[in-house]
């Protein structure tokens, strides 16, 4: 491991090196075709974002495995292997400008709608998505087999398209979220009850994954790590799946939140959702990435240096403004 904890200097683990401690989360830009292919928007928008070359590491936006997970009409997809060779210039554009770039696949699950997919939405139980009035069908075992198996093939699709790794989505109220919360998943099977019953989709598919990619290939897993609600995903609960995360064969850790998304009561803290990092940090040894309100470069210094995380991703403020991260490095040289 690598203990300089400061947000330019270059940071190793596991036999892999970042340039520097600065990550660039995914954010959806919902800027692709109706059929999710690749557009000259989202190109272009990677471009300027990576070009300053000041960011070690880019996810791009969460991209749909299958129809019926798509969560958007204008997301983008690696749901068929006709789109790896156009991905190419995705992983391409980002490389050039000397970024790492990693994909962020995805299932929406319950959080789908019919009027985009054209399926009914599917979730780990009949229950309603939270803010959603409809019920879902419940996945059967041999659906979720099928849903293991899909987030394998759009892994490997995303390694063929020549990306540095894949970000495997378990946040923000989708599929694998709704798996992991109480809140949403009631079944009675070995996919329901305590946490490692709740996450055994993750394990098959982190399982699934790394044989497919490798063990040279980033896997990162985004973990909603509480639904911030009574009765859903607790601290506690993410304490325990992280470590099982990590012995899966999880390379990082990126934490947000669950069913509230970003929806948090101190929104305006500077790193809002570093009190699940540092505990999160303190169980399990493969870096952890603190995202949520970080504006200020000495503000992200001052968070690695309490020991809150070991990466920080800058969402909002590089959406707003493209040269934040070259001004926020070059301020701290």
């Amino acid at each position: 491991m690598n203990f300089s904890k400061n947000l330019l200097h270059n940071y190793s683990f596991h036999k892999k090196s970042l340039k520097n401690r600065l990550i660039m989360p995914p954010m959806a830009t919902e800027k692709s075709g109706d059929d999710g292919n690749l557009s000259k928007g989202i190109i272009d928008y990677y471009e300027e974002k990576s070009a300053s070359g000041y960011i070690s590491l880019i996810i791009i936006e969460h991209s749909y495995i299958s129809n019926e997970g798509k969560a958007s009409k204008n997301q983008l997809s690696i749901a068929d292997d006709n789109m790896i060779d156009s991905l190419k210039a995705l992983s391409q554009t980002i490389q050039k400008n000397g970024s790492k770039a990693v994909m962020q696949i995805n299932h929406a699950g319950s959080a789908s709608k019919q009027e985009v997919t054209g399926e009914k939405p599917v979730g780990p139980s009949a229950i309603a998505h939270p803010g959603r009035e409809f019920i879902p069908h419940e996945l059967s075992k041999e659906e979720i087999k099928e849903i293991v198996n899909k987030f394998k093939d759009a892994a490997i699709r995303v390694k063929k398209a020549g990306f540095d790794g894949v970000e495997i989505h378990s946040a923000h109220g989708y599929l694998l979220s709704q798996f992991f919360s109480p809140l949403t998943n009631k079944r009675e099977d070995e996919y329901g009850g305590d946490v490692k019953s709740r996450i055994k989709i993750h394990l098959e598919i982190i399982d699934e994954v790394r044989k497919a990619v490798g063990d040279d290939f980033l896997v990162l897993l985004r973990l909603g790590a509480s639904d911030y609600t009574e009765g859903g995903v607790t601290l506690k609960d993410s304490l325990l799946a992280s470590k099982e995360f990590e012995k899966a064969g999880i390379d990082i850790l990126d934490i947000s939140g669950g069913f509230n998304g970003y929806s948090v009561e101190d929104k305006f803290k500077q790193g809002y959702f570093s009190e699940l990092t540092r505990s999160i940090k303190g169980k399990v040894d493969i870096p952890v990435i603190l995202t949520g309100g970080i504006t200020n470069a000495n503000a992200a210094n001052e968070l690695l240096e309490s020991d809150k995380a070991d990466l920080i991703g800058i969402g909002r403020a590089i959406l707003k403004d493209s040269n934040w991260a070259k001004d926020a490095i070059e301020s701290l040289k």
